[in-house]
């Protein structure tokens, strides 16, 4: 096949690999059930006048299933963490008792699984729609290349199985996120 040809290709490919990246990105954001450090992975915090995330000025980690412990490593950073923590709107309630900041993470409601489901569908359509254009802007892109047609068929023949094979990973990373959220 031609350079340009397996340019785009490659392209294309990488490009849905990114769709699958923030994809993951979008899932580990969705809580479900346990405590997880990174629930609160999003936050960032003014740290000396720039928004700095949240892992680079304290230690997160987990005390058990459902309790979240943020300690800082500059004391005088508790309650810039605590606002930060409810600035980001992720449903906790932080708990400063001096030394660390606790969130419980509280256990989720057969309601609340329901949306976050419907909310990792959402996520897992916006990965679909990413990866159709990439494949539609491939397609557009080996119309246009200088190649003889039947290069062009085999090209946008291996986009399609790309598309195909990013589609039924975007499903199964869908799948596990499901039960995930589903299980009690």
């Amino acid at each position: 096949m031609n350079e340009e040809l397996d340019f785009i290709i490659d392209s294309t490919k990488e490009l849905m690999q990114n769709a699958i990246t923030h994809l993951e990105k979008e899932f580990r954001n969705i809580r479900a059930g346990k405590a997880s450090p990174a629930m609160i992975g999003s936050v960032t915090v003014d740290y000396y006048g720039s928004q700095t995330p949240l892992t680079q000025v304290a230690n997160v980690s987990t005390m058990d299933a459902h309790t979240i412990t943020v300690q800082p490593w500059e004391k005088h950073m508790l309650h810039e963490i605590e606002k930060a923590i409810m600035i980001a709107n992720l449903g906790f309630n932080p708990m400063n008792n001096g030394e660390i900041i606790i969130i419980n993470v509280p256990v989720l409601t057969e309601e609340r699984r329901k949306e976050l489901s419907k909310q990792a569908k959402a996520e897992a359509e916006h990965a679909k729609v990413s990866i159709r254009n990439d494949r539609r802007e491939a397609m557009q892109e080996i119309k246009k290349a200088e190649a003889s047609e039947d290069m062009k068929a085999n090209a946008e023949a291996d986009v399609q199985k790309l598309t195909d094979k990013f589609i039924t990973e975007v499903d199964s990373h869908y799948k596990v996120k499901d039960e995930e959220i589903m299980k009690v």
